[in-house]
């Protein structure tokens, strides 16, 4: 049985045509559109798609028997706010038809992760999990982390909860075992040991200080190790270690010493390693203040690889088990199935959900809400988590949204401000230049929202920052402009049904901290690195493109740069400056530092990497054995540039025609 797609093509899926309207009457909403579906649905499983006049989808929804489930869409007694809003704003519906539920169940999680509409539970943070990768597609296999998809060629690891926890175990597993990191570049170029072979964490196959076949065997032993038979492979160093001692060959005893103490490092770092759970996830939910944490965390090969805490989007009266059905749907869509799933709260669709997963893995996978034993210990454990995380969350999210209220105070805005934009510039000496846009909201830095520029204009002078500052903006801003441009406009009855939304959310939640909201696009305030002149470019060009309404102000630091002693340019006023312990401008500091760091960052990169540049990269047909052949043989790329047709030629590996081409591409470059 196969997954569906999630495109409405194909034998298995089936799509039903909106009614027809008339292109001069309004869009019609609400339950008499839904009944309009009702004569033409089928009984059996599917999905449905809720969207709203402009199009957007607003729900997906999975069903056992679709007719009926739309059906109840009509009968609007007793349905809770959310859902009547949601009725409310449907303009349209669209159908798949799918041979079982549990595939409805697959597919309802695809398109609620690439729809992600507003009266669903999503799940925001999909990034996806690193593994540690040992690859099989060259002689001297690598171990390396990996993200992504799978298309590498050799035997993979995890998921690891962090980047970092994946590092932390690399590093051990280098010192354990010895297998190479460098990449296949580095690894081909190498004529004798680098540092890390000095160090004990190479055993450097590279320059041949050990045969491919011992190679081949210490990375089996690291497979044999990550498999989970660490007991076998401790044990055979343990025999190892003996028998070297025995025969007095002190030094190989040594070097098995340190593997056992490397491996018993390893094992060490993965915490809570309980008996009896070779390959598990442990999923915990609570619940405060309209708010939910999920912690999720990874045992594999009897170990704990990591754990991570997630905020799903959702709707502030739906229950956590509800929470929690829905995550975990939306969580296995684009991950590997354990075999085992424990959960802190049952759930309503455990069994459906298990045989969907079963579907996906291909094999066995169990669902349980274990209740004694080391299983619960686990739960409790993760549960403990989930509390405290979600009480740090809400109490940081408080601060955010109490210092930004602030910051609206001081700079006279009408109210806190939801999204603020800071600008900062990075060069030296003109060469180099780049912008950069950091983003904080009420939950903290937005990073996903940061943005790099590339100062592309070839009319600046170097090192003109007003000139730097009016191309970010402008390309920022125009934009902007031109995607609110393109957006649909609320129809009344939908923008009726959206104040009501908010009324009832801030009538029930009053002072309850928010956060998880989606951050809009629109910023209410912009900061700008600079005095009075970098505020005037700023006004300058949002007058030009038509946004007048957005707050921008100059922060230009002290007569002697030192913190404490910014100078604030607000329109319409003189320049100020904040109270030397106020609260908001340590925030203000923390917003231009972050810019700051960012605008450096890029550009030390973009600066490392034309640093870096070969020219004889930008040369068909050279690739890394012909580039190695030239640097060998002249020295450098510039002397390769002087070289004439013959003595190209004459290199190892470069044809006449390929020496031609070379000379050619530098000659013209001198031209």
């Amino acid at each position: 049985m196969s997954t569906p797609s999630t495109k409405d093509d194909g034998p298995a899926a089936s799509v039903r045509p909106e009614p027809a309207r008339a292109d001069s009457a309004p869009p019609a909403t609400g339950p008499e559109v839904i009944a309009g579906y009702l004569k033409t649905l089928t009984t059996g499983p599917g999905v449905y798609r809720m969207l709203n006049a402009a199009g957007d989808v607003i729900y997906v929804g999975k069903a056992r028997n679709l007719k009926a489930r739309v059906q109840n869409y009509t009968r609007l007694a007793g349905l809770p706010n959310r859902t009547l809003r949601m009725i409310q704003s449907t303009a349209s519906m669209e159908f798949v038809t799918v041979r079982t539920e549990a595939e409805a169940l697959l597919l309802e999680a695809n398109l609620i992760k690439r729809f992600r509409p507003r009266f669903n539970v999503t799940l925001r943070d999909d990034k996806s999990f690193p593994y540690i990768l040992i690859r099989r597609d060259q002689g001297a296999p690598q171990i390396l982390k990996h993200r992504g998809a799978r298309t590498i060629k050799g035997e993979y690891f995890g998921p690891f909860a962090s980047a970092g926890a994946v590092n932390r175990t690399i590093n051990m597993l280098e010192r354990a075992f010895l297998l190479r990191s460098c990449s296949d570049s580095v690894f081909e170029s190498r004529t004798r040991p680098c540092l890390l072979y000095q160090i004990k964490r190479c055993s450097a196959p590279c320059t041949g200080e050990i045969s491919l076949e011992d190679y081949g065997r210490l990375v089996d032993e690291a497979v044999r190790f990550l498999r989970g038979e660490s007991q076998s492979v401790r044990e055979m160093y343990q025999r190892l270690m003996e028998e070297a001692a025995e025969k007095l060959e002190f030094e190989r005893a040594a070097r098995f010493r340190n593997r056992l103490w490397a491996l018993a490092h390893v094992t060490a770092e993965q915490a809570i390693n309980p008996e009896g759970v070779e390959e598990a996830d442990v999923f915990a939910a609570f619940q405060e203040g309209g708010q939910t944490c999920i912690q999720v965390f990874f045992f594999r090969v009897g170990q704990n690889w990591g754990n991570r805490a997630y905020y799903p989007k959702a709707d502030r009266s739906l229950p956590v088990e509800e929470v929690l059905d829905s995550f975990i749907a939306q969580f296995y869509d684009d991950k590997p199935v354990p075999r085992l799933i424990l959960l802190s709260h049952d759930i309503a669709n455990r069994a459906l959900l298990e045989e969907a997963l079963c579907i996906k893995a291909d094999r066995k996978v169990e669902i349980r809400v274990p209740q004694r034993g080391v299983k619960s210990g686990l739960v409790d454990h993760a549960l403990s988590n989930a509390r405290e995380a979600l009480g740090r969350k809400l109490a940081e999210s408080s601060s955010q949204r109490t210092l930004l209220a602030h910051l609206g105070e001081r700079f006279g805005l009408a109210r806190a401000p939801r999204r603020v934009d800071v600008f900062d510039n990075s060069h030296i000496m003109g060469t180099n230049a780049v912008g950069a846009m950091i983003v904080a909201g009420a939950d903290g830095f937005a990073k996903s929202a940061y943005r790099k520029f590339n100062i592309r204009s070839e009319t600046l002078t170097p090192g003109d920052d007003y000139g730097m500052m009016r191309e970010v903006l402008e390309r920022r801003f125009r934009r902007l402009a031109e995607n609110e441009a393109e957006a649909p406009k609320e129809t009344p009855a939908e923008a009726l049904w959206e104040h009501v939304a908010a009324e009832e959310e801030s009538a029930s939640v009053e002072d309850e901290p928010a956060f998880g909201e989606a951050l809009p696009e629109r910023p209410d305030l912009v900061l700008v690195d600079g005095g009075a002149g970098q505020l005037t470019v700023a006004r300058e060009v949002l007058a030009e493109i038509g946004l007048n309404d957005i707050a921008v102000v100059g922060v230009a630091k002290g007569p002697d740069r030192d913190a404490g002693r910014e100078h604030f340019h607000v329109p319409g006023r003189p320049s100020f400056m904040l109270e030397p312990r106020d609260p908001v401008l340590y925030f203000v500091q923390r917003l231009r530092d972050e810019a700051h760091r960012f605008a450096i960052g890029t550009h030390r990169a973009k600066r490392a990497k034309a640093l870096g540049a070969n020219p004889l990269d930008e040369i068909p047909g050279i690739g890394p054995t012909r580039k190695r052949a030239l640097l060998k043989h002249f020295g450098s790329a510039k002397a390769v540039s002087r070289a004439g047709v013959e003595d190209l030629a004459a290199v190892a590996g470069i044809s006449e025609e390929m020496a031609r081409k070379i000379y050619d591409f530098f000659h013209e470059r001198r031209v």
